[in-house]
């Protein structure tokens, strides 16, 4: 047999069943999310696009540094922390729905490693723009796209501490905007903020701190020039469909 562990499809579909009792089912049979089949050689995702591709607002030193040291310290930690365990040929997703039974190191690398993957995919030099089904759901939700971005960014601004800050669909197909904590995301069923992530603005240090220091501000409101919303369009339609 072949025991190969691979990424299926990097976009990062939505795959995970919502009920109405506010939980998430983890990842369907013909899910499109990150699949581990085996842990032995799982391959670290490329960065979709250069160093320096998102210049002047994502400096290329910290973006290598982020990519090739953080992330991949997550990803290699979580091939260690699942291996031996009952998680290791387990689809990323499914564990974050039991996430709570997994322990910390799987918790935070997991999570580290697939927050992280989802962010580079939300991240481009030049996109469209929201879709007219995304607009009009922003609408509904929010007001406007002005307050969506409004309260996005105030999440991320306002997060204490290291963290991310979400556009997610909630188990009852409504957009809301909220923070997790550290490497947590939506997904995971210890978190507050539960629901199919759709995009995300990573809010820890190492994500901005060599161009932006402690204006962390500063740096979420230039984030806004290189979000994908292809990639948002996307996911919010597999999500809706």
């Amino acid at each position: 047999m072949d025991r190969r562990i691979f990424l299926r499809n990097l976009g990062l579909g939505v795959g995970a069943a919502v009920t109405a009792k506010d939980s998430l089912a983890g990842v369907i049979s013909n899910s499109k999310n990150i699949i581990m089949e085996n842990y032995q050689t799982l391959e670290f995702p490329a960065l979709p696009f250069g160093y320096d591709a998102l210049e002047p607002y994502l400096d290329a030193r910290t973006m290598e540094i982020h990519y090739d040291r953080h992330h991949r310290t997550y990803f290699n930690n979580f091939v260690n922390a699942v291996k031996g365990t009952p998680w290791e040929n387990v689809a990323v997703e499914k564990i974050f729905a039991d996430i709570s039974k997994a322990g910390d190191a799987i918790r935070n690398n997991g999570g580290g490693f697939y927050n992280h993957v989802f962010y580079w995919k939300n991240l481009a030099k030049a996109s469209s723009g929201p879709s007219a089904e995304l607009s009009a759901a922003i609408a509904r939700s929010f007001g406007s796209f002005e307050k969506f971005r409004e309260l996005l960014s105030n999440s991320a601004k306002t997060r204490f501490g290291s963290g991310w800050a979400w556009l997610y669909l909630t188990p009852d197909k409504n957009l809301t905007v909220a923070s997790t904590p550290n490497q947590d995301n939506p997904l995971m069923d210890i978190s507050p903020v539960r629901g199919i992530p759709l995009l995300t603005i990573d809010v820890w240090e190492h994500a901005y701190y060599l161009k932006y220091q402690n204006k962390r501000a500063d740096f979420v409101d230039a984030i806004w020039n290189v979000l994908n919303w292809d990639e948002v369009n996307r996911r919010y339609k597999e999500a809706t469909g």
